[in-house]
């Protein structure tokens, strides 16, 4: 039966896992860069690769970027230089990222007696999981960092003596604070903390297992010089990113400083929604087996680790209105790690299965389904179609490219950085003196903006669901 297969071998486990990375694989390739987050971090690293400045990230030519540590940053530039300016490039160091912790985790479950794919199949059929293997972002590469720290953080705790996890942890405690500042702190510190406060005697063997000094120097070394050299660069980088990004953001409802887009203003609460929806199927049955040992949990050492693993994060976040569902992804990872500890208990595993390719079979097939119409660039939050087109006839390559009052981050990607901004009317009849043909790029909610004699001058030439191209006649 289908049941014993999967209790007594891995081979559909495996079969599944290479499924499902292989499609995420084709994704990377034949998906575009969609904005606004994905184009912006791709045209980031596109920026960094093209200028050679590799301490502040910039959002567009001169301007710095002072939201984010430049980890992933550093990362899809560097993959720029080996494969080229494009999307597999800009995706492929989240994809390897995430395809690495799958190892890492099939490794130490595979020391239990399961399957060393079945850490790879339960992520990878979670949606917070699943979309960022191979999303370009910042949240890959810190949920990297957090679950290194924690891992090695067990480790050590559990080895006789002192070990090389005894450094990772350090390591990747540096890493994270280059991949999404001092938070790597506020969601690994804390959970540490109280699960040691449940056996005080585990502060002893804290203090006796790790290098505390030698380990403060190994994440000073890695992480101050960047922080050092990026201030003296962009003067206020400090102020913005630490209290900005770090303190008004989660405190202040609608904080008026974000300089980088609108801040998202959701219910209070609303991580654990996003928990409960991202975590699908897997959360669900999580919270069902720790309802049932309710009564064991602080009385296992691992289960209790994983406990506060898993819920610091989401109570952490529960007071900030400005939070997206991306949050969540470090918190997979302990999700999964339940599930493997309660895997023997469950004598439904096959309804389990097939509730959990839920979700990527719904991926899967609206892929397909879109792709096999012929219309995908229709469905798209992307410009590159559009831009595209316009090179197909040769004598567009030397006609500029406007956009009337903001850019879209994928256009400034697809279009080498050659985007230009009309930010009013009075700069028309300038662009118009200086070239006798333009292209110019409309958000259709900006359409109405625009005066009806610039509008006469020009023709519609390409349009989709949220931005029109005219050329001037």
């Amino acid at each position: 039966m289908i049941t014993d297969k999967f209790k007594n071998n891995s081979y559909i486990l495996y079969i599944s896992v290479i499924i499902l990375i292989l499609f995420r694989l084709l994704l990377t390739f034949a998906i575009p860069l969609l904005d606004k987050t994905e184009a912006r971090y791709a045209e980031i690293a596109r920026i960094m690769w093209d200028t050679n400045q590799w301490i502040v990230p910039q959002i567009d030519y001169g301007v710095p970027f002072m939201a984010k540590p430049p980890l992933s940053s550093w990362l899809s530039a560097g993959s720029y230089i080996i494969f080229g300016i494009n999307e597999f490039a800009s995706r492929l160091p989240s994809l390897l990222l995430n395809v690495l912790i799958l190892v890492i985790t099939g490794k130490i479950v595979k020391k239990t007696g399961l399957s060393f794919y079945l850490p790879g199949f339960i992520l990878l059929t979670m949606p917070e999981f699943l979309i960022h293997t191979g999303v370009v972002s910042t949240d890959t590469a810190f949920a990297f960092c957090t679950t290194m720290v924690m891992i090695a953080f067990w480790k050590t705790m559990n080895s006789p003596q002192k070990t090389y996890w005894n450094y990772l942890f350090f390591v990747f405690l540096g890493l994270g604070l280059l991949a999404k500042g001092p938070l790597v702190l506020m969601l690994t510190l804390p959970p540490i903390f109280l699960w040691c406060v449940l056996d005080t005697k585990r502060f002893k063997e804290l203090f006796s297992k790790f290098s505390m000094i030698i380990g403060t120097l190994i994440v000073t070394v890695i992480a101050a010089p960047w922080y050092y050299l990026a201030e003296q660069k962009a003067p206020g980088f400090l102020d913005y990113f630490i209290i900005g990004e770090h303190y008004k953001r989660f405190v202040e409802s609608g904080w008026k400083g974000d300089l980088y887009g609108k801040p998202k203003s959701q219910p209070l609460g609303m991580i654990w929604l996003f928990m409960i929806a991202f975590g699908f199927p897997w959360i669900q049955i999580v919270f069902y087996k720790l309802w049932k040992n309710k009564k064991t949990i602080f009385k296992n050492s691992w289960i209790s680790f994983l406990f506060l693993w898993l819920f610091w994060t989401p109570v952490f976040f529960t007071f900030s209105r400005n939070i997206l569902h991306t949050y969540m992804l470090p918190i997979t990872i302990p999700i999964m790690f339940l599930m493997v500890y309660y895997w023997e208990d469950f004598k439904s595993k096959k309804q389990i299965f097939r509730v959990a390719l839920v979700f990527p079979l719904i991926v899967f097939i609206a892929y397909f389904a879109v792709f096999s119409t012929g219309k995908l660039e229709n469905y798209m939050n992307t410009d590159k179609y559009m831009l595209e087109n316009l090179k197909v006839n040769s004598e567009n390559k030397q006609v500029p490219l406007f956009y009337w009052k903001e850019k879209n981050y994928s256009g400034q990607f697809y279009s080498d950085g050659k985007a230009q901004l009309i930010k009013n009317e009075s700069q028309f009849d300038s662009v118009f003196k200086i070239h006798k043909k333009i292209f110019l790029v409309i958000l259709k909610k900006r359409e109405y903006e625009i005066s009806k004699k610039y509008i006469d001058q020009m023709v519609l030439t390409e349009s989709n669901y949220k931005t029109s191209i005219f050329v001037s006649k």
